[in-house]
């Protein structure tokens, strides 16, 4: 061999081995068990699609059935009212331990500080008894509520993401938060309102109803009202991973409004100033992150599709969600939401992490390089710590949209947790890198 072709083998052997570096630390982890202690192996299947979930993979106690074919949890459905009109409600979070305990709901202290410098964020609500049944809840008065008239819009980019139209289906008013606090109390409730009314309810256009209600089952009338069987509502959940492994969550109001479209949620702009921008794990924050991509892998069929791309072409996110829509669900139960990735969950090991779960999550979206879409390194993630690694070790194939430093769009969403679908979260895939800012630093880095 000559030497100049002795020094380009040389030179691309070289770049082969770097380019297999660089795809080892996109993905190499995905398929093994977690370094940072003993979890599970990690998968990026989205977990089982028939049936009904076994309730032990439930984590929202109150949660009636969870239905992996229609892609529907079915929740207790309270009766409030605001001003005089009937409203349906449910309750998915507490910020106190026994109330969350008593109720059947998850447990999320950060809640308390949702009010911190914004009077708007959290309801003032006040409660009067149930007469003539002891079994019964009492009246919730809202001081705000959504608005369900008006027509759910999302046209489909050239790409798929961005949408070059999308109009919420669902506002909320200037009063209106899904976060509430009982006049007397300082707990705050996760209870974002889903119907409005009396019915019959709206369960395909969703005139008044939120986007994601399937079905409302009223409360049985040989009973007496909410005795024993109480009434309940079917909401479309959504699929994504945490730690490695798939989960269902809900998805209930938004602050902006293009994610509100996306997300079959309810436009709340108030959620903007629930403390704090960036403030995942910091004195005072009610928030915790979660991580989309713009433009991951796009295909029905493909195991590496993930992302906004990928939800409106492959998940039929324009469509009108109802149990009528047999395409829609069939592509949901097979993989075809965003696949998002959410932080803390409440099956972690670590105490403080599960003490940190706020269903307040705070979008980290991001956008991978042309370098990236060019070599396939846009594959699926599920695991916060390796996609923070990622962005930070390899801003040439992992940034925020328009090539800015990754981090937060300051997009909030409530996103209640609901199962986990295959093993239980447990550890992150691997050990956060320092400067990521989670939880206190001790907690992994002992020296």
């Amino acid at each position: 061999m000559r030497m100049r072709d002795r020094r380009r083998a040389i030179i691309l052997s070289a770049m082969g081995l770097a380019m297999a570096s660089v795809l080892a630390s996109v993905v190499s982890t995905q398929a093994s068990a977690s370094a940072a202690g003993g979890g599970h192996p990690a998968t990026t299947g989205t977990g089982a699609s028939t049936g009904t979930l076994p309730v032990s993979k439930t984590i929202l106690p109150s949660a009636i059935k969870v239905d992996l074919q229609h892609e529907f949890v079915r929740l207790p459905l309270h009766k409030g009212e605001f001003k005089g009109r009937t409203v349906w409600y449910v309750l998915t979070e507490a910020s106190d331990q026994g109330a969350a305990d008593d109720l059947g709901l998850n447990y999320a202290p950060k809640l308390a500080n949702a009010g911190i410098g914004c009077q708007t964020c959290v309801q003032n609500v006040t409660l009067t008894a149930p007469t003539g049944n002891v079994f019964g809840d009492g009246t919730i008065h809202f001081a705000g509520v959504p608005d369900f008239s008006p027509n759910r819009v999302l046209t489909p980019g050239n790409t798929g993401f961005p949408p070059s139209q999308a109009v919420p289906g669902a506002v909320g008013d200037a009063n209106y938060s899904p976060f509430i606090r009982v006049a007397g109390s300082p707990t705050v409730y996760n209870a974002p309102i889903v119907a409005v009314g009396d019915g019959p309810f709206d369960v395909v256009h969703h005139t008044d109803t939120a986007d994601r209600v399937l079905a409302v089952h009223p409360a049985a009338k040989d009973t007496g009202p909410a005795q024993f069987h109480g009434a309940s509502v079917d909401l479309l959940f959504i699929r994504g991973f945490d730690s490695g492994q798939p989960i269902v969550y809900l998805s209930t109001d938004a602050s902006d409004s293009t994610t509100a479209v996306l997300e079959r949620a309810t436009y709340v702009p108030a959620l903007n100033n629930v403390a704090f921008t960036g403030g995942d794990d910091s004195l005072g924050s009610a928030r915790e992150r979660i991580f989309a991509f713009v433009n991951g892998q796009t295909g029905a069929n493909n195991p590496q599709a993930q992302g906004l791309s990928h939800l409106i072409l492959d998940g039929h996110a324009a469509d009108d969600a109802s149990l009528q829509d047999t395409a829609l669900l069939q592509a949901l139960s097979h993989g075809g939401d965003a696949l998002n990735v959410q932080g803390d969950f409440p099956t972690l090991t670590q105490n403080n992490r599960r003490a940190a779960y706020s269903p307040l999550w705070e979008a980290q979206f991001g956008e991978w390089t042309p370098k990236a879409v060019q070599q396939g390194l846009n594959t699926r993630q599920t695991d916060e710590f390796q996609i923070l690694k990622l962005a930070a070790e390899h801003p040439d194939l992992l940034t925020a949209p328009g090539g800015a430093p990754y981090g937060s769009v300051k997009a909030l969403i409530d996103c209640p947790v609901i199962a986990y679908l295959a093993a239980e979260p447990q550890e992150d895939l691997i050990e956060p890198a320092p400067g990521s800012a989670v939880d206190f630093s001790g907690s992994y880095f002992q020296g």
